[in-house]
């Protein structure tokens, strides 16, 4: 009989038959021990329908190999679970781990967490059709020096608060959510902001939108230069803005200038708004909830702090301003009004025409030519990352 050696979630199970006793080749399990790691998962996430038609929940867990002396901790395993359940809704390999985790592991490496640092995972967890957990438990598997350190528990509520419904940000036309939810390697989820006592994500579920043509293409046909482009060549720029939803204008800037297309950007002032947003429109929507507008055009926005707006009003003009290295309209949801300590939070568009997906390569006519994929009018769907969405009628 020979000897087989089988990975079970919590321990090793050790099938020994008489051979495997008379070579001296088993050994002894290796102890579990308790993961001597600080984990929490800092803000409930939301159950939002995506435009894959799937249900999903997007939030970070923080981990924190806290003691000095512990050494190297390597993730080997991520299961999330229903609490009071043991059967798992998700699980990620140490593989998949390094694939989601900041600060990134070197292609082809785990995820190892040294002592006295911190990681943070990103899950994007895609619940199967008619789950909806009330509360997330994580069980995770270290490497430790050669012992198995389990961490199990990392519990947090699903909020019961769904998503908010939402009008178009623009004025018809085709745009791709270019660096959108879903996506952990975005510059949107994946920025954390770190001031004043506060660790949050503002741009969670953030999109840049990109104007685009019937072929997908950014610009117009008669750009053969990408280095050298002017506003004027991009497809998008001046597009009227509009409210999504009834609200009051709690903050505005105007006279930003635009920057050069394509061309290199200066560091931020600040991880503010006026730091990062150039010309803006922050409308709060509902309670406790405010729609950010970004990058708008110098001297287009027509609204001021304390106006009442309508949904499908125009406020603004899609431009470059503030830290933007190409025409497009930066849109967010986030739980307070400045940017800084604020958590980005999820929303739906309620009704856009759904044309497939379309890669950054495509929108510069690099790759294979873009076509749409799809054509069906789709309700109450928050876009993913790279969706081509249109607005028009």
């Amino acid at each position: 009989m020979s000897c087989k050696w089988t990975a079970k979630a919590a321990y090793l199970v050790i099938m020994l038959g008489p051979a495997c006793f008379a070579s001296g080749a088993a050994k002894p399990a290796p102890a579990v021990v308790q993961a001597p790691v600080e984990a929490r998962v800092p803000f409930s996430p939301t159950l939002v329908t995506g435009t894959d038609g799937q249900q999903h929940l997007a939030y970070e867990i923080h981990i924190t190999n806290f003691y000095g002396d512990t050494g190297p901790l390597t993730a080997l395993d991520l299961d999330v679970k229903a609490d009071g359940s043991d059967a798992s809704l998700a699980h990620w390999s140490a593989n998949d781990i390094a694939g989601v985790a900041r600060p990134e592991p070197k292609e082809g490496q785990p995820l190892r967490i040294e002592p006295g640092k911190q990681a943070t995972i990103y899950v994007f967890l895609n619940p199967r059709a008619g789950v909806q957990p009330r509360v997330l438990r994580h069980t995770m598997h270290f490497d430790m020096g050669g012992k198995t350190a389990l961490l199990d528990g990392v519990k947090v509520d699903v909020s019961s608060t769904p998503a908010i419904r939402l009008g178009p940000p623009l004025k018809g036309g085709r745009w791709v959510a270019h660096e959108g939810p879903g996506n952990a390697h975005s510059h949107h989820w994946g920025s954390i902001v770190v001031a004043n006592g506060d660790m949050t994500i503002p741009q969670r579920y953030a999109l840049d939108l990109v104007g685009v043509d019937a072929h997908g293409h950014a610009m117009r046909d008669n750009v053969k230069d990408f280095s050298h482009t002017t506003h004027a060549d991009w497809l998008g720029y001046g597009a009227e803005v509009l409210a999504v939803a009834d609200g009051v204008v709690t903050a505005s800037r105007n006279s930003e200038p635009d920057n050069a297309p394509l061309q290199p950007q200066p560091e931020p002032s600040s991880l503010t708004l006026d730091g990062l947003f150039g010309n803006y429109v922050v409308l709060q929507v509902a309670p406790g909830t405010w729609a950010g507008y970004a990058h708008l055009k110098p001297g287009s926005v027509l609204v001021k702090p304390g106006d009442h707006v309508k949904r499908g009003q125009v406020i603004a003009r899609l431009g470059q301003s503030g830290n933007s290295a190409a025409p497009h309209l930066h849109f967010q949801l986030a739980n307070r009004p400045i940017f800084e300590g604020s958590e980005g939070v999820p929303f739906v568009f309620d009704t856009f025409r759904y044309e497939g997906t379309e890669t950054e390569a495509q929108i510069f006519g690099q790759g294979d030519p873009w076509k749409p994929t799809d054509g069906s009018i789709r309700h109450d769907q928050m876009p993913l990352s790279d969706t081509v969405l249109n607005f028009s009628p």
